[in-house]
């Protein structure tokens, strides 16, 4: 009798001890449920969020004119990795974790990344500002940084050129934009200067009327501004015929060696005669 007795109370006492660690469980679990639901909720519609923002931004810069598609894909993807980090905080925080010194740790890593890549980022930060302001394009002709040619290509680190003899120039952004940039394809017209000398027996108006004829008879010259070419030297072994003349930014070079040759062929033809420096060596007696 006894057997049988300890044998129902031994049940009756593992049930309740189990039902006890059940609730028990249950109530320290349920802390943790509601935690991790609302950092998962969380975690979900901040990516998602992050997501449409990095569309948002990328649309809207990439209807600018003055942005670039490297440099729109650049700040829309910074905007969704900063909003990354931002949702990855917060989920931490909603699941219970400290993200105090957390946020600290992200902190002072990306100091010494900042650090350790100064120069690189240099780059960056100027290619930004090339893309942003757009001092020249693709395809302008440019002068910086004691090279000049043709831009080939704008990325966030450097700048390509091709020189006038079809070399390549890779020339780092940060060297960019800390130099004058000098861009001869920024406007459409440009002014051409030409210089003649005529030796000082010649008639003058002879010569103005020679110089004239040839700017008047070039159709690639325009006609605002007017044509300027007036008596602007007088040097040292001739007097100097200033012409100035206004071109498309495409024809300068062209109009400038047409316009040199058809006024030297005018003046063979008229007689009238292009001195050339003359030294005179005078012996004096003993």
């Amino acid at each position: 009798m006894q057997d049988e007795e300890a044998q129902t109370v031994i049940p009756a006492v593992d049930a309740e001890a189990a039902a006890t660690f059940v609730r028990e469980s249950v109530a320290q679990a349920t802390p943790f449920l509601f935690d991790a639901a609302g950092a998962l909720i969380v975690l979900v519609l901040g990516l998602w969020a992050a997501g449409r923002i990095r569309k948002v931004v990328g649309g809207g810069l990439r209807k600018s004119p003055r942005i670039d598609e490297t440099l729109a894909s650049f700040l829309s993807s910074l905007v969704y990795y900063g909003l990354i980090a931002l949702v990855v905080i917060t989920t931490l925080g909603v699941f219970g974790v400290p993200t105090t010194s957390f946020a600290a740790v992200i902190g002072a890593a990306g100091l010494a990344i900042g650090l350790a890549l100064q120069g690189t980022l240099g780059h960056v930060a100027s290619g930004v500002m090339l893309l942003g302001f757009r001092p020249f394009n693709v395809g302008d002709f440019i002068e910086v940084a004691g090279h000049g040619g043709t831009v080939k290509a704008i990325s966030l680190m450097a700048t390509e050129l091709a020189t006038l003899d079809n070399r390549k120039v890779v020339i780092p952004n940060g060297a960019v934009w800390a130099n004058a940039i000098v861009n001869y394809s920024a406007h459409p017209t440009r002014r051409l200067d030409l210089v003649f000398g005529v030796s000082y027996g010649d008639d003058l108006d002879k010569a103005i009327a020679a110089v004239r004829a040839e700017v008047d008879a070039d159709g690639r010259i325009l006609r605002e501004p007017e044509p300027i070419v007036v008596v602007d030297n007088l040097g040292d072994s001739s007097v100097d015929i200033l012409c100035r003349v206004w071109t498309q930014s495409a024809d300068l070079f062209p109009v400038k060696w047409a316009l040199t040759k058809a006024v030297k062929e005018r003046f063979d033809a008229d007689g009238i005669t292009i001195p050339f420096p003359v030294r005179q060596i005078v012996q004096q007696a003993a």
